[in-house]
């Protein structure tokens, strides 16, 4: 554990507890809660004496076809032949199973840079040796340069898409290019898609397990925190190549057992109103990441921000001399705003910090720009 990185949010969050008021661009939640509905399905567990006791290990056998419908319906990820649903306590539980059921201690795990730092810390975990390649000018992936980091001991490629932290969307072309390159060295693509519903513009979401022939090599990870208002109640689901099954359960039984009963339903009535629900939110946060780009604009010539279409986050390289967390500390008891340092994603060479836009309100995303533009120009500038 020494030589995994210590979290980042509850750094963040120490200090802006010593500096009241502070608003966050840290965290990437959404503003709202679940729908009604989820609320409604937890009165099962009054009706069914049964479901206080142990359930299955892969989940609720209506909910896992629920979210077989979905993924054919949404995806076009026919899950009938050769894919197997395990419902999970979000997508880090996903990610983490995965690498218990293919990795042995010493394999190479590839990530993109900038990755997400659960990704990273999770392959040290258990002792997988993560394999960094550097995404181009866009933060898109390099699809050569992912080929090239191939060795005898890589046991997956992983991209995300939309990405966390930088919002940009992956081009189907892309992520079809990754998963036919492990389909040839006989490696998994593993696909985190837990912003499948949030993208802007002309962008749309692709699933690589959709494709011809990527079954017995794609895992798809999918989350209910985001696009549902779920975070705190730890729900998602992995879709896997049936021969990993057992595999899987080894891992989540040892690690949870079975999935808490009351997410489940929770999820099961939210998935019943299905992404409506997300889409009907997604107007204030689309609405937020123009406030934040137009306010932004006013101090282009201090910072270079990603090509982003989707997720809730900005990655910018600001031009200071200043390392992230100098910066970071200063923007917080300064200015009262806070974001996420760019070393947690892996970026190095130059001060990268990460803005999230999914957690506020109009009125607090207009409010946080302002102080971070200000903050920016003040301490970049001086």
């Amino acid at each position: 554990m020494d030589d995994v990185q210590a979290p980042v949010i509850p750094i963040i969050a120490e200090l802006i507890a010593d500096s009241p008021g502070t608003i966050s661009l840290g965290q990437g939640v959404v503003y709202y809660g679940p729908p009604p509905r989820a609320y409604e399905a937890l009165k099962k567990i009054h009706l069914d004496g049964k479901l206080n006791v142990y359930g299955h290990t892969a989940g609720l056998h209506a909910l896992r076809r629920q979210i077989a419908d979905k993924l054919l319906q949404e995806n076009r990820i026919d899950t009938g032949d050769g894919y197997t649903i395990i419902v999970t306590a979000g997508s880090n539980m996903g990610f983490l199973n995965a690498l218990f059921a293919i990795s042995y201690p010493g394999d190479e795990i590839i990530l993109s840079v900038p990755y997400y730092f659960n990704h990273e810390m999770a392959t040290r975990m258990v002792g997988c040796i993560p394999v960094l390649v550097d995404t181009d000018e866009g933060y898109r992936l390099r699809i050569n340069a992912i080929g090239q980091a191939i060795t005898p001991r890589t046991r997956a490629v992983v991209t995300i898409s939309p990405n966390n932290p930088t919002g940009v969307v992956y081009t189907k072309e892309s992520l079809a290019a990754v998963n036919r390159l492990c389909r040839k060295h006989g490696i998994y693509h593993i696909n985190d898609e837990a912003y499948e519903y949030f993208t802007y513009g002309k962008e749309h979401h692709f699933s690589p397990g959709s494709l011809a022939d990527s079954r017995e090599h794609t895992i798809s990870l999918f989350s209910l925190s985001k696009s549902y208002g779920f975070a705190n109640w730890r729900i998602g689901y992995m879709v896997v190549p049936e021969h990993m099954k057992t595999a899987v359960y080894k891992a989540q039984d040892t690690n949870l057992i079975c999935p808490s009963i009351t997410s489940q339903l929770a999820a099961a009535g939210a998935l019943a109103i299905g992404r409506q629900y997300c889409d009907s939110k997604r107007t204030v946060i689309a609405e937020n990441r123009e406030i934040m780009l137009n306010k932004l604009s006013n101090i282009n010539d201090i910072y270079t921000i990603s090509d982003n279409q989707g997720a809730f986050y900005f990655l910018i390289k600001v031009r200071t001399q200043l390392d992230d967390m100098t910066l970071i500390r200063r923007l917080i008891k300064e200015h009262r705003v806070a974001v996420l340092p760019g070393s947690t994603f892996g970026m190095s060479g130059g001060c990268y910090i990460r803005i999230a836009y999914g957690a506020l309100s109009r009125e607090n995303a207009t409010e946080g720009i302002q102080r971070l533009v200000y903050g920016l120009k003040d301490i970049a500038c001086s």
